[in-house]
Parts: C-alpha cells; sequence; structure tokens
C-alpha cells in the first residue's frame, strides 16, 4: 500500500537518502526542512534538486514531493502543514546534530530536539497520526562500559548536551506511545556515512583536507573506534522499521542501526589514504569534551524484530563514498 510520509529533516543526509527510496517505492512526501546554515544550506537545495531530477528520471508525478519550508519550533508552520495532508506516517529526523556543538550551544539544542520533537508529538495525537520514527542516536549510551551497547544497557548518563536531548527524545516518544496509543519505533543510529554525507563529520572532512593537501587534526591517539553504517543499510533498517510500526496498534521500540562492527580511526585514515592516493598530513591534539571511546552496536534486536541486515562492509563503503565525493559538485 502507498503511503503520505511526513519526512522532517527530509532534505539533510539521511532525510533525502530517504526520500530518493520512498519516492522510488511509489510513496508520497512532504518535506519539512529549515534549510538553516549549520552547514552549506546549498548542499541541502543540492539534495531536492537530485530528487526532482530523480522523479523526471523515473516519470514520478510532481505531486508525490512536496517542499515545506519551516521550523518544527513554529507550532503555527507544523499545524499549518500537518493540517494540510492526510498523512500516514512521520519520520522525524529534524534535529540539531553533532556533540561539539551541543557544548557551544545547549540552549539551542534544546529548544530543537526537545520542544521541536514535542511539538511535533502534540501534532501527531492532534491529527490523529499514530505512526512516527524518531531519529535517535548512539550517543546516548555515553561512555558505556558494556560491549557491544544493548538496547536494554543503562542511559541515564550521557556526555554531550546532544546525547541528552535525543535520550529526552525517546523518553517523549515513549509517554505519548503509552498514553495515546503511538507506534513509534526510535531509532539509535551508529556513526552514518555515505553519500551526501553532512561536510562537518569526519570522513567528509578529512577526504576534503587529504585531497586539498591540508593538515587534518585527529583528537586524541587515534585508537578511537567507531561503528561505522553505510547510509544503504540505515535506509533499509528505517524502511524495516515504518514496517514494524505500520502492522499492529500501540507499540514502543528502541533498536540499534549499526553495522556491529568497529573502526578504529587511525585505520579510517588509513583506508582514505589508500582509495585517495594521497598521504594524510595528521595532527594530533587532546581529546574533545563529549566524545565517547568506542561506539559498537548489538544488532541482535533490531535483526530478529525489524529484520535489519546490514550488507556494506567499511572498506567498501569507502570505496563508494570516495568515488560520490570526486563526483559532486560541492565536495572539496
Amino acid at each position: 500500500m502507498k503511503n503520505i510520509f511526513l519526512v522532517t529533516g527530509g532534505a539533510g543526509f539521511i532525510g533525502s537518502n530517504l526520500c530518493d527510496y520512498l519516492l522510488k517505492n511509489g510513496h508520497k512526501i512532504i518535506i519539512i526542512d529549515n534549510f538553516n546554515n549549520f552547514y552549506n544550506s546549498n548542499i541541502k537545495r543540492s539534495n531536492i534538486t537530485h530528487m526532482k531530477n530523480l522523479m523526471k528520471t523515473n516519470n514520478i508525478l510532481n505531486d508525490n514531493l512536496i517542499i515545506e519550508e519551516g521550523d518544527i519550533r513554529d507550532i503555527n508552520f507544523l499545524t499549518r502543514v500537518i493540517s494540510s495532508y492526510n498523512i500516514d506516517v512521520v519520520v522525524h529526523l529534524a534535529a540539531m546534530a553533532g556533540v561539539r556543538p551541543s557544548i557551544m550551544d545547549p540552549l539551542l539544542y534544546n529548544e530543537v530536539n526537545i520542544n521541536g520533537t514535542l511539538n511535533l508529538l502534540e501534532l501527531c495525537k492532534q491529527f490523529s497520526i499514530n505512526k512516527l520514527i524518531f531519529a535517535s542516536s548512539s550517543s546516548v549510551y555515553g561512555n558505556n562500559q558494556k560491549l557491544p551497547f544493548s538496547e536494554s544497557d543503562f542511559v541515564d548518563s550521557p556526555i554531550s548536551p546532544y546525547a541528552s536531548t535525543k535520550k529526552s527524545g525517546e523518553l517523549l516518544c515513549h509517554v505519548y506511545s503509552h498514553l495515546y496509543g503511538f507506534n513509534i519505533a526510535c531509532l539509535r543510529f551508529f556513526t552514518v556515512y555515505g553519500r551526501r554525507q553532512r561536510p562537518d563529520l569526519a570522513i567528509y572532512k578529512f577526504t576534503d583536507l587529504i585531497l586539498k593537501g591540508k593538515e587534518i587534526c585527529i583528537f586524541g591517539d587515534g585508537t578511537s573506534q567507531r561503528d561505522y553504517t553505510y547510509i544503504d543499510d540505515i535506509i533499509q533498517g528505517i524502511d524495516k522499521a515504518i514496517t514494524w510500526a505500520s502492522t499492529d496498534t500501540s507499540k514502543y521500540g528502541i533498536f540499534n542501526l549499526g553495522r556491529s562492527d568497529t573502526i578504529m580511526l587511525k585505520y579510517m585514515v588509513q583506508k582514505l589514504e589508500s582509495e585517495i592516493g594521497i598521504k594524510a598530513n595528521m595532527k594530533y591534539l587532546t581529546s574533545q569534551p563529549g566524545d565517547v571511546e568506542i561506539t559498537y552496536a548489538d544488532i541482535t534486536k533490531s535483526n530478529k524484530i525489524l529484520g535489519y541486515n546490514p550488507l556494506t562492509n567499511f572498506d567498501d563503503g569507502i570505496s563508494k563514498f570516495v568515488k560520490w565525493f570526486r563526483a559532486v559538485p560541492f565536495s572539496g
């Protein structure tokens, strides 16, 4: 069955890739995005242009994609949008992202990530939309000592404002599921990378600097580890979460979406050097506040309940990313 999706943050990295997927599968998409200046807004507008070109190539009707430019903190804007369409499913990706920037401006992160999410949940209640996917983050685990990270682990010790806002979002989702019978999947994304990646993220940033012959900064000794997850696997997980949320009524679940494999920072740089064909000029600095030593997803629950099965290993994902990076107008 074809659905009408509201995708907040739909012009961004994960959102635009998801919208491509949904459009190709015949669904109607309403994108909410404020095109803010967290990074070059032209990148997001280029993502929208790509979407429209994809629609032409695949003979998708123009009215299957609607762009609503505005802020999730603006309740009047949200009310106008949500009241105008018969929305089946909300995929809530819009947020202020990043651990380090959240330390610089915690009030903004609270306003967008917590109050914006509450606005959306209230309007879903008002307009009887009971299927929602919430983008959470592996950052909620903080410096978890148990490996790999499981959804049942204690996550009440975040070490950044960003992490605390994502945990707060999960709690708000639980409240609305419990009180109003919403079907909600909270998805904890683990270090997503791939085409259209945000330019502030390490893989993009390092690729850009290496190609320009500029110095890259390594915070710590290079032994920190991340569970890098390729964008196609994240889209697969979101799609399976949508199916899960669409089957029964009144249920809430938290699911890890990672690869369940850890890659050391030093190896990530070495792989980029190999793919790019240029040696990196590295500068080692002290670790940054808010950064965790390792992220490592236990995906047993996601596999069993959702059928989630990541397929792209790190080496192949980096090869795909570098190829994309060299081809796009905004890279470099």
